[in-house]
């Protein structure tokens, strides 16, 4: 029987000495932190690559979420009716486009006839708050003269700067509608061609790295179409609960303001911010400041439902990730690219686990067992040790066990 020390050393062998353990510490950490390094550096150098193709990038990536949702549509009609690629994408493209605008057609009168009511309920509380401070002792008439006038000496100082903002916003607006146009034309030509693109992927990346990168892909669009399909129904809720709320406290364009917060929620936090004001005011002006409270209390309930609850627990149920992950990358995104990257950040961040997590099964492959949780070592009854792998709590419900396996009888082992 041999003696050993406390830490499983024979007695008579020296251990290392305690500046090359501290040395291969620092050596092991010195490595890893350059490659970190590297990450982040290579991390930077593909974000300003994106700020630099933005007006590419953006596009096509709108595109390629267009037509997760209209790809089903152009697929019965080429099963159901027979049309080409070609014909089956313009129909699906031409038919949502007239979905949408006809419903608009529909909202047009219930705007139009209520709109005057509402100018008129402006011009009448207008015309009450006026007289009421005039009546009151809280501001003189010659205070408001006063105010009136600061107001527009104001706005005469600040005549360059407003032209300044308008032309930014034509520009803007300008901006927005030549991606629109750019984003259906490449949505038109995703859905005709898009199922070549992986099999050219196959092709030109060769067999072995071409089958990794085909099952990323698909597994990606996948996720992206889960994606989608799981913000309109968020969105549907908010508008429906909303839309009641505000038939039953009777606010006028209750319908019209419901399908604007319908379409304000694929667009976060600006997009809920918006819809969710414009019915308050609309409440203000037509049923009073009770009514317009009440309707905020509603606004504000459903969209504390959608944010904290709904939203990040559909998200991660349809695109597999935690809540925590989908409300940081929201906030993250939104903080480096604005109101665009909020929506973007969610399908961004699904992508990114895709890619991570097939890595994590190829690493697993490569190993040959999946990897346990942990590994314990005791002793069978003739005195050898044995290693048993405790595996996901799953194992046993699908007729699997934990695996052991016998160490060899070395003199180190505790």
């Amino acid at each position: 029987m041999k003696a050993t020390t406390q830490g499983g050393r024979p007695a008579g062998e020296r251990g290392r000495s305690r500046a090359e353990v501290i040395g291969d510490g620092i050596q092991w950490t010195a490595r890893w932190s350059l490659r970190w390094v590297c990450i982040a550096l290579g991390a930077l150098l593909l974000g300003l690559v994106i700020k630099w193709t933005w007006t590419i990038v953006l596009p096509v990536t709108l595109a390629l979420i267009i037509t997760t949702v209209l790809a089903p549509l152009a697929g019965l009609m080429e099963r159901w009716l027979r049309f080409p690629p070609a014909l089956s994408a313009a129909g699906s493209l031409i038919l949502s486009m007239g979905v949408v605008g006809f419903v608009f057609y529909l909202l047009a009168p219930s705007v139009g006839g209520q709109t005057g009511q509402i100018v008129d309920d402006t011009v009448g509380g207008l015309q009450r708050l006026q007289e009421w401070v005039q009546e009151s002792d809280i501001v003189s008439k010659r205070q408001l003269d006063t105010a009136l006038q600061t107001v527009q000496d104001r706005l005469m100082e600040s005549t360059g700067d407003i032209a300044s903002g308008v032309l930014v916003g034509v520009g803007a607006v300008t901006s927005a509608l030549v991606n629109l146009v750019v984003t259906l034309i490449l949505t038109f030509l995703f859905l005709k061609d898009g199922r070549k693109f992986i099999p050219w992927v196959r092709g030109v990346a060769g067999d072995k790295v071409g089958s990794h990168l085909a099952e990323v892909l698909t597994r990606s669009w996948t996720t992206l179409s889960g994606f989608i399909r799981t913000q309109a129904v968020v969105s549907m809720i908010d508008a429906v609960f909303i839309g009641i709320g505000l038939i039953l406290v009777g606010v006028p364009l209750a319908v019209p303001l419901a399908v604007l917060t319908f379409f304000g929620g694929f667009v976060p936090i600006v997009g809920a911010f918006v819809a969710g004001g414009v019915a308050v005011l609309v409440a203000l002006v037509a049923v009073g400041w009770k009514g317009a409270l009440i309707v905020l209390a509603i606004i504000v309930a459903v969209q504390q439902l959608e944010g904290n609850v709904l939203s990040p627990w559909l998200q991660s149920k349809s695109m597999n990730l935690h809540a925590a992950v989908v409300l940081l990358s929201v906030a993250l995104g939104g903080t480096l690219f604005g109101i665009v990257g909020a929506f973007l950040a969610v399908p961004v961040t699904a992508v990114i686990a895709v890619v991570l997590r097939y890595l994590n099964e190829q690493a697993a492959l490569a190993e040959g067992t999946p990897e346990p949780l942990h590994r314990l070592v005791v002793e069978t009854a003739a005195g050898h040790p044995l290693a048993v792998d405790d595996v996901d709590d799953d194992s046993d419900a699908q007729g699997g066990a934990a695996s052991a396996e016998e160490l060899p009888d070395d003199d180190s082992t505790s």
